[in-house]
């Protein structure tokens, strides 16, 4: 395997990182206005507190990444995509600024008023996420020279929109999953009814959205005929959705949990063979299209890189699974909850 493949192996588990932990940082927000009362909310967002921020850094990092390792997709990327990017810049803020802000007053005004950035922020931004993806799926209009000739409104096509609805859908089922482990009593069975609710949305999406993708993207199917064993990333993914269903019923919820996790992270490695070896594939001629070869740094650069990532990974690893380890559990309001 060559540093470019590895580079862009890696770019997906780093996608995938930020997807499964901060898809259920955004399928909170997007259930929060579900919660009946001020103490039910605070429960759902002290859930995320100790959280939120160090998920994010997946996405961060990611950026890092393409940047260093791809220099000239990520500039077509910003440029394409740009107005997208500051939408969801914006989302992200207001998500954080929501969180801290939220319990600063008693006012119930304040406190609504901040309720519903946080819902709106967390489904803007999974909604802008699929919709990256679906307009990635597609191609964008990306000339010889590799610049976006299009506008904003040519990348909100239908299919984008869709797959936009359905990655709302599964964070949603990713973020009730999550806050099971977290609740207890009435506030538990209702968030497991929403899981039940959230997983029938997104299965109805998930089979639009597939019929979709072979009717009108045949060439996303290509790979898998050169490399049959990614079809096991189709068969995890389905196993992986088939067993939601079954935790939720026994009542397995962290078995449920985990099952959305390996969905979500197998979504991201059929997204990875779909676009493979594009990075940014051109809907104009797909000989214009940005590659892992025409987009690469030098060899030097990538190799570097590739050993600085080596040393420095387990050390995020590491400190993500303290953290998760100690913030295990119920969540318990205090004194210095949100």
């Amino acid at each position: 395997m060559s540093l470019r493949q590895i580079w862009f192996v890696l770019l997906g588990v780093l996608l995938s990182g930020y997807a499964v932990l901060d898809g259920f940082d955004l399928g909170v927000g997007i259930l929060h206005l579900g919660a009946r009362d001020d103490r039910e909310r605070r429960i759902f967002m002290n859930s995320i507190g100790p959280l939120w921020d160090g998920n994010e850094v997946w996405l961060v990092t990611f950026g890092g990444a393409l940047f260093a390792a791809f220099p000239e997709a990520y500039a077509t990327a910003f440029s394409a995509f740009y107005l997208p990017f500051m939408a969801l810049l914006c989302a992200l803020i207001f998500r954080a600024v929501s969180l801290e802000f939220r319990s600063k007053r008693p006012s119930a005004a304040w406190r609504k008023s901040w309720d519903a950035a946080f819902f709106a922020a967390s489904l803007c931004a999974a909604l802008l996420f699929g919709a990256a993806v679906g307009d990635s799926m597609l191609g964008i209009p990306i000339g010889s020279d590799h610049e976006f000739s299009g506008g904003f409104l040519s990348l909100l096509r239908p299919y984008a929109l869709l797959v936009g609805a359905l990655n709302a859908a599964l964070f949603a089922l990713h973020g009730a999953l999550y806050l099971q482990l977290k609740t207890e009593g009435g506030l538990r069975r209702r968030v497991r009814r929403w899981a039940w609710h959230a997983f029938g949305s997104f299965l109805v999406l998930y089979m639009a959205v597939t019929i979709a993708t072979i009717a009108a993207l045949p060439r996303a199917l290509a790979n898998f005929a050169a490399m049959p064993w990614l079809w096991g990333a189709a068969a995890a993914e389905v196993l992986a959705l088939a067993n939601i269903p079954r935790c939720l019923y026994l009542g397995k919820s962290g078995q449920a949990f985990a099952s959305s996790s390996v969905a979500i992270a197998a979504l991201v490695a059929l997204f990875g063979a779909a676009m493979y070896p594009n990075l940014i594939a051109s809907s104009l001629d797909p000989a214009w299209s940005l590659t892992i070869d025409n987009a690469a740094s030098s060899h030097k650069t990538l190799a570097i890189m590739a050993a600085i990532a080596g040393l420095g990974m387990p050390f995020v690893l590491a400190y993500t699974a303290i953290v998760y380890w100690v913030f295990r559990g119920k969540v318990e309001l205090g004194r210095f909850s949100y």
